[in-house]
This record gives structure tokens, sequence and C-alpha cells, in this order.
């Protein structure tokens, strides 16, 4: 596979090892596995960065390179009482976009997709002894074979590793900080001056972005859009108060949350956010929450009639009964597509809520990417 990150990667390895760069990076599985992971660098803000796989296998090169084992005579490392993963998992937490990572890709997650990519390798990246809490990189992926002067040589590319991810991960603050830059600069216009802004918007509503960036968006217009609307309600009739609608972001993006993305209150209104128009999904998340109402913020231009009409037809072809596809198309309470998140974000900017929309999402987004370095934003 190659991108365009692919050329800063073999840029790297041109600068270490000359000529043999290409037959190193054709040779190390290592190798090939990063430049697939790592396709979305030059993709910006919008695209996913995986982060979690690329620091399991940054820190614990990292470990191996500061243990001196680059220089070190060949299986020597196999003596290593391994790294402590109180040690691995506090260094995760102090690189960029780590702060929130978790073990899973030191545990099982890497060695699970390393696998699919590489089936009949045999080999995964970590060794870890679970009882004692060590960890190891299988040194075998550091080496690879290469001709040098004529000669077959074995090169260690550890350090080669690291830049590349350290280049990779440079690459994404860049993209990002230019993200949250325009977050802020749209945010500064004069109410006047929409233009900007709603060319801004769709960039991050259009179908082929990242699904966290379709997420908070959608959360920060709609949450301008309901708070524009009030209800009266009380428990007593001589109590009854006005109160404007307010949208709640229930946690972060992919999270493991029943089917709910936003909470509204006071209605108790539930919202979920997807990409796709799959029966199975959507009654799934209905069933989560024993079919109580949810509203489909969907990722896609159709129509709504058309979406609702595909549902009802793949429930019809699933359950085959009537009052069975009834109780759950009722329970759809609404569907929102991209057309009608446009409308309520030009709307809502009409009604002034531009800056608040922005910051939302310039909030949103620092959270869901694990980025609090205000520094680098304001310089």
């Amino acid at each position: 596979m190659k991108h365009a990150f692919t050329d800063v990667i073999l840029s790297i390895l041109r600068n270490r090892f000359g000529d043999s760069a290409l037959f190193i990076f054709e040779s190390s599985p290592l190798l090939q596995y990063l430049n697939v992971k790592m396709r979305s660098a030059n993709r910006g803000s919008k695209a996913r960065g995986a982060f979690a796989n690329h620091y399991a296998l940054y820190i614990l090169i990292e470990d191996y390179i500061s243990q001196g084992f680059v220089e070190a005579e060949k299986g020597l490392y196999a003596r290593y009482a391994g790294a402590r993963f109180t040690d691995l998992l506090r260094r995760q937490r102090e690189l960029p976009f780590g702060a929130k990572l978790q073990n899973h890709a030191l545990n099982s997650r890497l060695n699970d997709e390393f696998t699919k990519y590489f089936p009949t390798l045999n080999i995964r990246p970590i060794l870890r002894d679970q009882t004692a809490q060590r960890y190891w990189i299988v040194e075998q992926l550091l080496y690879v074979k290469a001709m040098q002067d004529g000669k077959e040589t074995i090169i260690n590319i550890a350090k080669a590793v690291i830049e590349i991810i350290n280049a990779y991960i440079a690459t994404k603050q860049s993209a990002f900080k230019t993200f949250l830059t325009t977050c802020r600069q749209i945010a500064a216009l004069p109410q006047t001056e929409i233009t900007d802004a709603i060319i801004f918007i769709k960039d991050q509503l259009k179908p082929d972005v990242d699904a966290r960036i379709f997420e908070i968006v959608s959360f920060a217009i709609l949450k301008a859009h309901y708070g524009q609307q009030s209800i009266f309600w009380g428990w007593e009739l001589d109590q009854i108060q006005e109160e404007n609608l307010s949208l709640y972001k229930t946690g972060r993006t992919n999270a493991n949350d029943g089917g709910i993305d936003f909470v509204m209150k006071p209605l108790g209104r539930f919202f979920q956010v997807t990409e796709t128009i799959d029966v199975n999904k959507y009654f799934l998340d209905i069933d989560k929450i024993q079919r109580f109402p949810l509203t489909f913020v969907i990722k896609t231009t159709q129509i709504v009639e058309v979406i609702y009409g595909q549902l009802r037809e793949q429930a019809t072809l699933k359950y085959g009964i009537d009052a069975v596809v009834q109780s759950y198309m009722a329970a759809i309470e609404e569907i929102i597509n991209i057309p009608l998140l446009l409308l309520k974000f030009e709307e809502a900017i009409k009604s002034g809520h531009l800056e608040g929309i922005m910051s939302d999402i310039s909030q949103q987004s620092r959270v869901e990417f694990n980025y609090e370095d205000d520094s680098l934003i304001d310089e």
C-alpha cells in the first residue's frame, strides 16, 4: 500500500540506511504494518488516528532502546526482565493524544490486529507475563536483512521506527492544531460574515469524514438548535416554569453507551449518531433501551423519507409481522440527516450562536482526541 505518508517513511529510512531503504521497507512486516496504519496522517484532523497501537509499539521499542539493546550483542534481550506495566502506561499517557489511552493495545489489540495483516507470519509484536506484569517487544521484528556494500547484513530498525512514529505524531498534531485554530477563527467572525463558517461546517459533515468529528459537530449544532427552544413545566399548576432545552453529550464516541450519544433535558430525549442505514443496528440500539424512542442522527445526505422507507423495508424482510415492524418503527422518534443538520446550523448562526457552536466543537474535540496542549494552538 502506498499513500502520502509512505514517502515520509521511506525518506526516514533513506536517511538512516541509504540505498537499502526500499528493500528494508518491503522486507519488514513491522514497517509494512505501520505504513498501513499511518495512511490517515496526511488526511487532516478529520481522519481517524490510531494512536493506541502506535504507542504500544513506541513505548516498548523506546524501552528497548533506552536499555541499550540496539547496540548490545544479539540475543542479550532474551535475558531482560521486561518493562513494567506501570512505567509503560505512564509513558504512554505522556505522549500527545495519549492522556486517556488504556492498556488494551498493550494487552491484546495490537497483537490481534497485527495477526490479521500477517496471518501466516506466526509472530506477534508484544510478549507479556501477565502475572509479573512485564512486557517485551518481539526483537525478531526489529531485525531486517539488507545488502550493504555488496554484503548481506542484519539491520536493527528500532530507532527508525521511533523516528517514523514521531513524524506521524507531528503530522497529526499539525493537522489538529490547524483544525482548532480554524474553529477559533470562525468563532471570531462577525455575524454578517457566515460564508466561511458554513463552508467549514459543511466540510466536517461530509459522509466520508471521521465519525468522531461528525458526532462532535452534530452535537454542537443540535445543542445550539434546541437551546433556542423552551418548554413550560412543573410539578404543580401554580409552579409552572419555563426552561430551555439542554443537550448533553453522554461520553466519548464509539463508547459502549447502550445506544445513547446525546441526552436532552428536561424532555428526556435520547439521540444516537450513526453512519449506516442498517435495521439490525438501529433495532439493537432500540432494544438496548427497551424500545424507548430514539432520535437517529445519520451521516448521510439521503432524504429522510427514503431512509424511513429503507428501514421499514428491511424490518419487513427481517420480521414479516406488521405489529413487530410497527413497534420498532414507532420507537424511531426522528431522523436527522446532513441536510437537516446544515439547515439547523444556518438557523443557529443567524440567531447569534456561531461562537458557541465553534467553542463546543473545539472543547469536545480536545476531549475526544486526548489533546490538552493550548500552547500549540496559541503560537
